[in-house]
């Protein structure tokens, strides 16, 4: 019987996609956080970065109706940001992506926060035919990144939002802490590969899909100047907490899962990963979680052993508006396996620019796990 090799301190096992382990037994994702531990603190010195943070945003956006744009999805750490910017006396405004997919929740959870706080919401609805045509070229392309064209399209939004308003701060709400990086074999997206897959495996034309070409982003960081900066970083943030609190502020409702307010992205999440590719996502939010002490490893090690929430009917849902009978839906779950390394991407160009994009990290222009996860050759 083989015993698989699991991390001394996560619950990171030897089948996580570009793993390595050193004489401790501890893993690179795990030395990777205390990196990051050093590099963004909490506490004293976490508040004071966030307050030069803020005051420079202030700076910034004085002479505008908006001073940041605060990317929105009506889940946890999304809806805790908006009001810690407005609390913190910025002036944010909302940006959402809507892919068509949300769940009501979700919906209903972006409504209570933005109008309890009084800020405005700027949206981007694809068509839905459309969307629909870009999920079902995923999954026909036989890769595990089906939810990438999600990830581009919030990412584009927030950006089209800042130039639009002349918004020079793009507020994200990551936290390393509970969610850590995703390893690169979890989900690769750039908007070639999208176009690739969608010009290839698509019928309908991306006229409504905000993709992001990477004249588009070089645009935005070098030109425009928008800047991402992720709060959540200098927060000693307790997620369980949040949830009590934005329940009790806002009438906010949890929704089963980390990711799961949208319902293609709970599929993705909860059946399509763990089905087809054995890769259960939960493992990132749990290993991050051990990390930084609001989970016991052991607790992280039991959750991992039962089975991912699964709403009931979603299987159906999804293959009814994507459009596959029975039959089909099989054929696509057991199709030849491929990864993003068997279309045209931007990753080579990624890895020639990586100078350029530390730079662009050291500027505040992009995230450091963009840097770490993009720019440098990996092996899966």
């Amino acid at each position: 019987m083989n015993i698989k090799k699991i991390c001394n301190r996560c619950i990171y096992d030897e089948n996580v996609a570009d793993i390595s382990f050193d004489s401790e037994g501890i893993c690179n994702y795990c030395r990777r956080m205390e990196q990051m531990e050093e590099e963004y603190p909490v506490g004293d010195e976490g508040d004071r970065i966030l307050k030069n943070i803020v005051q420079q945003i202030k700076i910034s956006g004085k002479n505008s109706k908006y001073d940041c744009v605060v990317g929105v999805s009506g889940g946890t750490d999304s809806s805790f940001l908006l009001y810690k910017m407005k609390e913190m006396g910025l002036r944010p405004l909302a940006a959402f992506f809507d892919n068509t997919w949300n769940s009501t929740i979700a919906t209903e959870n972006i409504k209570k926060v933005t109008s309890k706080l009084k800020v405005d919401l700027f949206t981007i609805v694809v068509n839905n035919k459309e969307y629909d045509d870009i999920y079902r070229s995923f999954l026909k392309a036989g890769v595990p990144d089906i939810e990438a064209p999600t990830d581009i399209g919030f990412a584009a939004t927030h950006f089209r939002a800042a130039e639009k308003f002349k918004i020079k701060y793009v507020i994200e709400g990551h936290s390393f802490r509970t969610e850590g990086i995703s390893p690169l074999g979890m989900l690769y997206m750039d908007g070639k590969y999208i176009k690739t897959i969608q010009k290839q495996f698509g019928t309908y034309r991306t006229e409504t899909y905000p993709n992001m070409s990477l004249l588009n982003m070089l645009k935005w960081m070098v030109v425009k100047r928008i800047k991402k900066i992720r709060p959540l970083y200098y927060i000693d943030y307790q997620k369980e907490k949040v949830k009590e609190f934005l329940a009790d502020e806002f009438g906010w409702q949890w929704y089963h899962g980390h990711h799961l307010e949208n319902r293609f992205t709970a599929f993705y999440h909860s059946y399509f990963l763990p089905k087809r590719f054995g890769i259960d996502t939960r493992s990132n939010g749990f290993a991050a979680l051990v990390r930084s002490g609001q989970m016991d490893r052991n607790e992280g090690l039991r959750l991992m052993d039962e089975p991912p929430y699964l709403e009931n009917e979603l299987i159906d849902l999804v293959k009814k508006r994507i459009g596959f009978s029975d039959k089909e839906f099989e054929d696509i779950m057991n199709l030849p396996k491929k990864n993003y390394t068997d279309y045209k991407t931007y990753k080579r160009t990624f890895e020639k620019m990586r100078i350029f994009f530390w730079l662009m990290y050291k500027m505040d222009l992009i995230p450091k796990s963009f840097y770490l996860k993009y720019t440098v050759k990996h092996d899966l």
